[in-house]
């Protein structure tokens, strides 16, 4: 059963997108020559280019003839799958300059490799720490804040002094747009770093805030698929609605994006909140079905496990329904924040937002992260991390209550 669902995943995209094609196939088609002219001859560094979305940007830029095309990724497993990717679909990769490096991006190691590289025209980052369970303790909050504003504002500064990324595009998420998740708020300051610092004279920086990528690393929807193979309950927060692209999809997004957007600007999708806003739990119905089952909502945990042997031989499947009561969690997405004025794209599926300034780094909040995540000793308080924060960026709303994402199935 779950060897079926894997398999034919342009199924289980139609099943969850309700679409056959792709949202921006025609931006894509419209505009492809600008897209090519965007790349074509050009040394291309991608980071973190072997997660879902980087490596979906990746082989879409490899077939522009990029002069150069070098992708850095801490994981050492996705860069030797996305090499395999590439080398495997037809027509193969046809790049005389094409590298794959296991580089942390903010780690030294990045500096000198950066110092000793000829400057790169176009650079794209997608490393990020991108869940919400990622604030459940102090630690967990410092690492998130490491790797998407500490290290990002390193990573910018070395770019910066050797000369790489006169275009720079960085992936930002639709939590930045009023957040209430601190890893929505730290994606925040992530657009501050790519507009506001070491942006050299001439340089364009531009990011982009999108929906939850069906069936990517770690999503909700590709543990629907594991928890299958596994003969596990299935969970869904209640009441709970998100916007859906493909894998693919959010190739392409960014891939527009970071070539096509104008400078200072963070682009979104165009979608239909009454259309295309999905109830979770319906989502997890639909993948139910296609695997030939029906579901038996639960709503304690226990019982669902309990219950999952019996329901299995009479072609059912536990579906546990919780409460949306986890610190940070919004009930809905959107993706432009109170106060920012959407401007012109010159694209028909993609709309932005001119970036609006926090005062994070004026007021210091940015420097007094970095001084916290570098510390080795002194107190940690959560509380005061979150109050300095709340007191930069505009709409910033924290929800705190107590219970993460680790006390549920």
């Amino acid at each position: 059963m779950f060897e079926t669902l894997r398999i034919d995943s342009a199924a289980l995209d139609r099943l969850v997108l309700r679409r056959e094609n792709s949202q921006f196939a025609s931006d894509l088609h419209e505009r492809q020559a600008d897209l090519r002219a965007a790349v074509a001859g050009k040394r291309i560094l991608v980071v973190g280019g072997a997660g879902t979305i980087g490596s979906s940007t990746t082989m879409l830029i490899s077939r522009l003839a990029p002069a150069a095309l070098h992708v850095v990724d801490q994981s050492e497993n996705y860069l030797a799958e996305l090499v395999r990717d590439l080398r495997g679909r037809p027509g193969g990769l046809d790049i005389a300059d094409f590298r794959t490096l296991p580089i942390d991006y903010g780690a030294p190691v990045m500096g000198r490799f950066l110092s000793e590289s000829a400057p790169y025209d176009i650079v794209m980052n997608f490393a990020a720490l991108k869940h919400v369970r990622s604030e459940k303790d102090v630690y967990s909050l410092l690492q998130m804040i490491d790797t998407n504003v500490v290290r990002h504002v390193r990573f910018k500064r070395w770019l910066a002094q050797y000369g790489h990324g006169a275009r720079y595009f960085a992936v930002s998420t639709d939590k930045a747009a009023n957040p209430t998740s601190l890893m929505g708020a730290s994606k925040r300051l992530m657009e501050d770093i790519v507009f506001d610092i070491a942006v050299p004279e001439g340089a364009l920086a531009v990011s982009a805030r999108f929906a939850n990528v069906a069936f990517s690393n770690g999503s909700l929807l590709q543990g629907f698929l594991y928890r299958l193979s596994k003969g596990q309950p299935l969970a869904a927060p209640r009441d709970t609605r998100r916007y859906f692209v493909s894998q693919q999809e959010s190739g392409e997004i960014c891939a527009l994006a970071a070539l096509l957007g104008g400078h200072e600007q963070v682009l979104f999708p165009k979608l239909d909140p009454v259309a295309e806003l999905q109830l979770l739990e319906d989502v997890a119905c639909r993948v139910l079905g296609h695997a030939g089952l029906t579901p038996e909502l639960f709503d304690d945990e226990d019982a669902a496990r309990a219950a999952l042997p019996a329901l299995r031989d009479e072609g059912r499947w536990p579906l546990l329904i919780t409460a949306l009561d986890t610190s940070g969690e919004k009930p809905y997405e959107e993706f432009v924040g109170h106060g920012e004025q959407q401007v012109d794209t010159g694209l028909s599926t993609l709309g932005a937002v001119r970036h609006l300034r926090s005062r994070a780094i004026s007021d210091g909040v940015v420097s007094m992260l970095e001084n916290a995540v570098n510390s080795v000793d002194g107190t940690l308080d959560k509380r005061a991390i979150v109050a300095a924060i709340e007191s930069a960026i505009p709409n910033f709303s924290h929800r705190e209550t107590g219970r993460n994402l680790d006390e549920r199935l």
